[in-house]
C-alpha cells in the first residue's frame, strides 16, 4: 500500500513538482522496490553451475566486526596419519596403515544463531585397512557445526539410516571431482575403492557401532600465491579421536588430518582440455588413415594389410568411445566434452576403420565376388559378428581379470605385431606407408601416457612409470621394426639358413641371344642381348622390364601375360 501511494502521489504532484524532486521521488521508489525484494531472497543462494554453488550470508545478519564468514563448503583433498606413527590401540588392529590420502566433502548452511553453520559432510579415507581383507578405503558420515568467528570446526560421525539420501550424497553424486575420482579408480582398478561404499561389508561399520569418533579442527586462508583462480582456498587441520563407548580404551589412536580445497574451476579446465586433446587425436588419426588407404587403394595394396592389425586398432577406439561416453552421462556438467570426444572415437572406428576392415577383407578373397551376393552376405556377416563377438568379450574379460587391467591394456597395443608377422609370412612389400606408422605409434600412446604418466591428471590417478616407460618401449619397438621392413625388407631380421627358398626374378633364361620380345604392359621391346637387372622374368617364362613388372605387382599380383599367380618380388 506504501508503494502505491508513493506512486499515486508522484503521478498526481507531478505537475507542481520541479525535475529534481521527481527524480528524488523515482530513487525512493525502485529503493523501496530493491529493498522489499531483498528481504525476501533466501540466505542460501545456488549460483549457475555446481563448481560455483557456494552459500552467501547476508552482512547485516552475521557482521560480527572484523570478521567475515568464509565458506567452506567444498572439496578437500589430503592426508592422514597416526600421531604415534603407529596404531597403538588394540581394539580395531585393522588399521595397520600409519598414513594415507584423504578427501573431505563438507557443505555448511546457516542457522539462527549467529556466527554458527551447521556441517554435513563425508569423509573418505584411502588405504586405511590390511590388504588381507581387501579394503582400501574407509567412509565416513560426519556432522557438526561451524563456528566461523573463531574459524573452528567441530563434527562427530553420523551413521544415519542405510538407504537415506542426505544433503551430502546429493553434493557427492553432482560433484564431478568426486564422480569421476570413484569412475577412474573403477575402471582402471588403481586400487579396490570402491568397497569403501559398502558399508555393511566393511570394518569401519562395526567400529561406528562401538566408537564415538570426533573431530576437532581449525580453518585457515590459503594464501593468495598458492591460490589457483578467483576462487578462495581453505586449509583444514585438524585431530581425530575415536574414544570407545564402554570405556575400554580408545578404538584407534588419534590421528591428524591435513586437507585443502580442490579449485573445481581448475578441475574442470583439465577435463575439458583432456577432451580437447583427444578430440584433436582423433582427427590426426583419421588424417592418418586417409593417408594408408590412399596408399594401399588397390587389390594387392590391401591385400598386404593385416586384417587383424586394424581391427585391433578399432576394437580400442571403440572402449574407448564407450568409456568418454559413459564418463559423459555420468558427470552431466561435463556431457559436452566428454561426448565430443566420444563422437569423434566413434567417427574413427565406424566410419574409417571399419570401412578400411572391409576393403582389407574384400582385397583378400578376390575369388569371393563372382559367387553371388547370398555368399558374400554370408561371409560378410560372419566377419561383423567375430569383430563385435570379439568387442563384447573384450568387456567381460577385462571385468574378470580387472587386478591385471594393465598388463590387457599392454598387450591391446600390440597391434602392429599381426602385422610383422603377416609381412614375413607373406614377404609383404611396402604394406603401410611410415607416416601413418609413425603417426599412429604417437597418437595412439597420448592417452594412455596422460592417465597413467601425469601427476596431476584430473582422474586422480597415481602416476606409474615404469609401466609407462614400458609401453613407450615396447610400442617404438615394435614401430621401428615396421619401418625396417619398409626400407630393408620384410625379412631383414630372418637369417637367411632358415629362410624358405625365394624364387628370383632376375634368374637366367637360356634363349637366343638374338631373341627379341615386347613389353606387354609398356608395349616396347626388351633387349635381351644385354641381361641386366632393367628385365625381370616370371616363373611362366615371360618378361617385363623391372619398373613395369614392380608397379604392375602393386596392383595385382598376376602375370600380365597369362594371368597366373605371381611369388612375391
Amino acid at each position: 500500500m506504501g508503494v502505491k501511494r508513493c506512486w499515486k502521489f508522484s503521478r498526481l504532484e507531478g505537475k507542481k513538482l520541479g525535475i529534481l524532486p521527481r527524480v528524488l521521488l523515482s530513487l525512493g521508489f525502485w529503493f523501496a522496490i530493491f529493498q522489499s525484494v531483498n528481504g525476501l531472497r533466501p540466505l542460501r543462494e545456488r549460483a549457475r553451475s555446481w563448481g560455483d554453488e557456494w552459500l552467501f550470508v547476508r552482512k547485516d545478519e552475521n557482521d560480527l566486526g572484523p570478521f567475515s564468514a568464509w565458506n567452506i563448503t567444498g572439496t578437500y583433498r589430503g592426508s592422514w596419519r597416526f600421531l604415534d606413527s603407529t596404531n597403538s590401540s588394540s581394539r580395531f588392529p585393522d588399521f595397520r596403515k600409519s598414513n594415507g590420502n584423504s578427501i573431505l566433502e563438507l557443505i555448511t548452511t546457516p542457522t539462527k544463531i549467529t556466527g554458527v553453520h551447521y556441517v554435513q559432510g563425508v569423509i573418505i579415507f584411502h588405504d586405511v585397512f590390511d590388504n588381507e581383507h581387501e579394503f582400501g578405503g574407509a567412509k565416513i558420515r560426519v556432522e557438526g557445526v561451524y563456528i566461523w568467528p573463531f574459524r573452528q570446526l567441530r563434527m562427530v560421525a553420523n551413521s544415519g539410516k542405510e538407504g537415506e539420501l542426505s544433503q551430502e550424497d546429493d553434493y557427492i553424486l553432482s560433484n564431478p571431482y568426486h564422480l569421476l575420482g570413484v569412475f577412474s579408480s573403477q575402471v582402471f582398478q588403481e586400487s579396490p575403492r570402491d568397497k569403501h561404499w559398502k558399508r555393511k561389508h566393511s570394518p569401519m561399520y562395526d567400529m561406528e557401532k562401538h566408537c564415538n569418533i570426533e573431530i576437532a579442527a581449525q580453518i585457515s586462508r590459503v594464501s593468495p600465491a598458492q591460490t589457483d583462480g578467483d576462487r578462495d582456498r581453505y586449509h583444514i587441520e585438524g585431530l581425530m579421536e575415536s574414544p570407545s563407548v564402554d570405556d575400554e580404551g580408545d578404538c584407534f589412536s588419534p590421528m591428524l588430518l591435513n586437507a585443502s580445497s580442490v579449485n573445481i574451476e581448475v578441475y574442470y579446465n583439465k577435463a575439458v582440455n583432456y577432451t580437447l586433446m583427444v578430440t584433436f587425436v582423433s582427427f590426426l588419426q583419421v588424417l592418418l588413415l586417409i593417408r594408408q588407404m590412399e596408399h594401399s587403394n588397390t587389390q594387392s595394396g590391401a591385400a598386404k594389410v593385416s586384417i587383424l592389425m586394424i581391427g585391433q586398432q578399432a576394437i580400442m577406439d571403440a572402449y574407448l568411445c564407450l568409456l568418454h561416453l559413459t564418463a559423459g552421462i555420468l558427470v552431466e556438467s561435463l556431457f559436452n566434452a566428454f561426448a565430443t570426444a566420444a563422437f569423434f572415437k566413434f567417427v574413427v572406428f565406424s566410419i574409417f576403420e571399419m570401412r578400411y576392415l572391409l576393403a582389407i577383407w574384400k582385397a583378400s578373397r578376390p575369388m569371393s565376388s563372382g559367387e553371388g551376393w547370398e555368399a558374400m552376405r554370408r561371409e560378410l556377416s560372419v566377419l561383423y559378428s567375430r569383430f563385435y563377438g570379439i568387442l563384447l568379450g573384450g568387456i567381460l574379460v577385462m571385468y574378470e581379470f580387472h587386478k591385471f587391467l594393465r598388463l590387457i591394456l599392454l598387450l591391446m597395443h600390440s597391434f602392429w605385431m599381426p602385422q610383422i608377422i603377416t609381412n614375413v609370412v607373406r614377404d609383404s612389400r611396402k604394406p603401410l606407408h611410415p607416416h601413418y606408422i609413425i603417426g599412429m605409434t604417437v597418437t595412439r600412446l597420448a592417452i594412455p601416457l596422460y592417465v597413467f604418466g601425469c601427476p596431476h591428471n584430473f582422474m586422480r590417478i597415481e602416476p606409474d612409470k615404469n609401466w609407462c616407460i614400458c609401453l613407450g618401449v615396447f610400442m617404438g619397438f615394435q614401430a621401428s621394426i615396421l619401418l625396417l621392413q619398409h626400407y630393408l625388407g620384410s625379412r631383414w631380421f630372418i637369417p637367411r639358413q632358415i629362410l624358405p627358398e625365394k624364387y628370383s626374378y632376375y634368374r637366367r633364361l637360356d634363349l637366343d641371344t638374338n631373341h627379341a620380345t615386347d613389353c606387354v604392359i609398356c608395349m616396347t621391346a626388351i633387349d635381351l642381348t644385354q641381361r641386366s637387372n632393367d628385365c625381370m622374368v616370371t616363373p611362366c617364362d615371360h618378361f617385363f622390364h623391372a619398373g613395369c613388372l614392380q608397379r604392375w605387382m602393386d596392383i595385382k599380383m598376376e602375370c600380365p601375360t597369362c594371368r597366373r599367380p605371381l611369388p612375391p618380388a
